[in-house]
């Protein structure tokens, strides 16, 4: 499961696909309609949320604002709450960050070469979901590192 910090403009459709189906199985594992999961860490940052079901609900707004951007038919009824209800942001690490980029750019690269060069090629790209914002810091401890080579 990968629930991205990065902006979803800045993943290829594969990743944004992905990231919508993976976002939705979060969803129903925060609903307790689930027995896999519970445990999964990338969901910790929403558990810790003072509101997981509509914080994740969210952030599934924004993956489905991206998918309008781009002329997709992401089905919001799927979403179970409004995307008019407030939540509050979740801080996510400058190391976080980094190691996202760098891990996105690695999967587009090899998947989507020209996405690749549209977006991370001639510039770094930077920016996060609607949902986050950064602070100091390095990659947060939930995220699962490959073994060191």
């Amino acid at each position: 499961m990968r629930i991205w910090s990065v902006d979803p403009s800045l993943l290829d459709a594969k990743g944004l696909v992905a990231c919508w189906r993976e976002t939705l199985l979060a969803q129903k594992v925060l609903q307790g309609l689930t027995k896999g999961y519970k445990n999964h860490p990338q969901l910790d940052r929403f558990k810790a949320s003072p509101d997981p079901l509509a914080t994740i609900c969210a952030y599934l707004h924004g993956l489905a604002d991206e998918a309008d951007r781009r002329g997709y038919s992401f089905n919001r009824s799927l979403i179970v709450t409004e995307q008019s209800e407030r939540v509050a942001p979740i801080a996510v690490t400058q190391g976080q960050v980094d190691y996202e980029l760098e891990f996105l750019k690695q999967k587009v690269e090899a998947r989507d070469p020209q996405w690749y060069l549209d977006r991370f090629a001639s510039s770094p790209a930077r920016r996060l979901h609607p949902l986050f914002y950064e602070v100091a810091g390095g990659i947060e401890p939930w995220e699962k590192l490959p073994p060191a080579k």
